[in-house]
């Protein structure tokens, strides 16, 4: 095979182009499977141009989780408008969480399934991830808890614990979800919406459950 020939254009666009190949291989492969060689075919250039670019593969899978990372929490921060209901704001949250995961599956792949297993340093970049978006699905509680069931006591715990679980299901989902066919981003969110708000109302109404009850 002879040597990639690749056009002139800026740096910066064509180090998206490596990190769209890389996302493409990493998210169907895994990191240890995906091959630099493939990533550099699927982008159009040669291989020592992509370790001129990215330095290495540990360094370009840190950059695509940086990346991916990115773009998912500006999509749900995006989507959440302070003007709208507290119920609704954690439906536009859900829903944009759900449809950036099925409309990009190989980096939901790589965010969730393979960064976590491939050593601390990756792991720790998804975890900073995972607090940024627990962090904000508290506060959507809290503004819950205030504005739809007037009722701002629930301790901070149990309400940072319902963030940490809200979190941990829609991860799950998400996955399932891109694994299932016929599943759409709507009918994921509406799913966990429905667990979580009905969940949520008891709670502030005082009709939490207790052992024995």
């Amino acid at each position: 095979m002879g040597a990639v020939k690749t056009k002139r254009m800026p740096r910066a666009v064509r180090e998206q182009q490596m990190l769209d190949a890389a996302v493409r291989i990493f998210g169907q492969r895994g990191y240890m499977a995906a091959s630099m060689d493939d990533i550099a075919e699927l982008a159009g250039v040669s291989k020592p141009l992509v370790y001129l670019y990215l330095n290495s593969k540990d360094d370009l899978f840190s950059a695509v989780i940086r990346r991916e990372a990115a773009a998912l929490t500006e999509a749900v921060r995006a989507a959440v408008r302070l003007e709208e209901p507290a119920d609704r704001r954690l439906w536009d949250g859900l829903l944009a969480f759900f449809t950036h995961t099925a409309q990009h599956p190989d980096a939901w792949s790589v965010l969730h399934l393979h960064a976590r297993t491939h050593g601390d340093r990756f792991a720790a970049e998804v975890a900073a991830l995972r607090k940024e978006i627990v962090t904000f699905v508290t506060q959507l509680l809290a503004v819950a808890a205030r504005e739809a069931h007037h009722n701002p006591d629930l301790p901070d715990h149990e309400m940072a614990g319902l963030a940490e679980a809200l979190v941990g299901a829609a991860e799950s989902l998400a996955t399932w979800a891109n694994a299932t066919e016929g599943v759409t981003a709507q009918q994921a969110a509406a799913t966990l919406m429905n667990f979580a708000w009905s969940g949520l109302g008891s709670l502030m109404e005082g009709r939490g459950w207790t052992v024995g009850s």
